[in-house]
C-alpha cells in the first residue's frame, strides 16, 4: 500500500428524512453528478413503499438493508501457485455498501418501469427475505461456506 490512506468523509444527513443511511444510498444511486435525480428517485421509491406497505418507508428501508446485508464474503488469495477463495467475515461498513450495491443492481436489472418503482419492488422484496438482493447474498454465503476447508488460509 503506498501512501496515506484517503480519509473517511463526514456524510451529512438528507433532507427530509435527516438520516446518513439515505444519504449514502441518494449518493450511491446518482449517476452523472445528478443529486438532485438521485434523490427524488429515492423520495420517490419510499414513497411508493409506504403507500403499498402501510409502513413507515423508512423502517422498511432499514429492515431490507439488514436482510440483505452479508456476514460472510470470499476473498481470492494466491498461494502456492494456485487462487484460492478465502471465506472472511464482513465489516460492518463494507455490509452496508454491499447491501447497497446490491438492491441497486437487482432494481436496475428489472425493467420496464421508472427506476423508483423498481427500486420501492426490489426493496419490499428485500424486507420479505426476496428478491434478487437476497439470492445474491445467498449465492455468496454457500461461495463461503463451500470454501471454509481453506479458512485457514487467512491472515
Amino acid at each position: 500500500m503506498r501512501g496515506k490512506r484517503a480519509p473517511k468523509r463526514k456524510i451529512e444527513p438528507d433532507q427530509k428524512f435527516n438520516s446518513i443511511p439515505i444519504a449514502k444510498f441518494i449518493n450511491y444511486i446518482m449517476h452523472g453528478g445528478k443529486k438532485s435525480v438521485a434523490r427524488s428517485i429515492v423520495y420517490d421509491a419510499l414513497e411508493i413503499v409506504s403507500e403499498k406497505t402501510k409502513q413507515d418507508g423508512l423502517s422498511v428501508f432499514n429492515q431490507a438493508i439488514k436482510n440483505i446485508q452479508p456476514s460472510v464474503e470470499v476473498k481470492g488469495k494466491r498461494i502456492g501457485g494456485a487462487n484460492y477463495q478465502i471465506p472472511r467475515v464482513v465489516s460492518g461498513a463494507r455490509k452496508q455498501v454491499l447491501a447497497y450495491r446490491w438492491i441497486i443492481e437487482a432494481a436496475r436489472a428489472r425493467k420496464g418501469k421508472a427506476m423508483s418503482v423498481r427500486l420501492a419492488d426490489e426493496i419490499m422484496a428485500a424486507a420479505n427475505n426476496e428478491g434478487d438482493a437476497i439470492k445474491k447474498r445467498g449465492n455468496v454465503h454457500k461461495m463461503a461456506e463451500s470454501n471454509k476447508a481453506f479458512a485457514h488460509f487467512s491472515r
